[in-house]
């Protein structure tokens, strides 16, 4: 029987202490990676003013790029609903009521 009341209070209180771990802050205790060093930083804006200049030199896509579009009719024709028959319907047979 003394078994069980410990089971269970470890139990409890482990369910206590699982939502309360969830909302502790993340710290991370690793520092950083190391700053760039001044040669690195100045590779990378060279990069980035050769990525601009090259995006500058594509020119727009000024007409649209659809290659069904001389295809299609600029209205679609308009369709006639169904015609729908009005034949009387025959009752079931069978001797059930509603």
């Amino acid at each position: 029987m003394k078994k069980l009341i410990v089971t269970m209070t470890v139990a409890l209180l482990t369910s206590w202490a699982v939502p309360v771990m969830a909302q502790m802050p993340n710290i991370n205790l690793l520092a950083d990676a190391p700053s760039k060093t001044p040669e690195e930083k100045e590779a990378e804006a060279a990069r980035d003013r050769a990525y601009k200049d090259t995006m500058r030199k594509i020119p727009d896509a000024k007409s649209s790029s659809d290659p069904w579009g001389n295809v299609r009719s600029v209205e679609q024709p308009k369709t006639t609903p169904a015609v729908k028959t009005t034949a009387a319907k025959k009752p079931k047979s069978g001797a059930s009521t509603n």
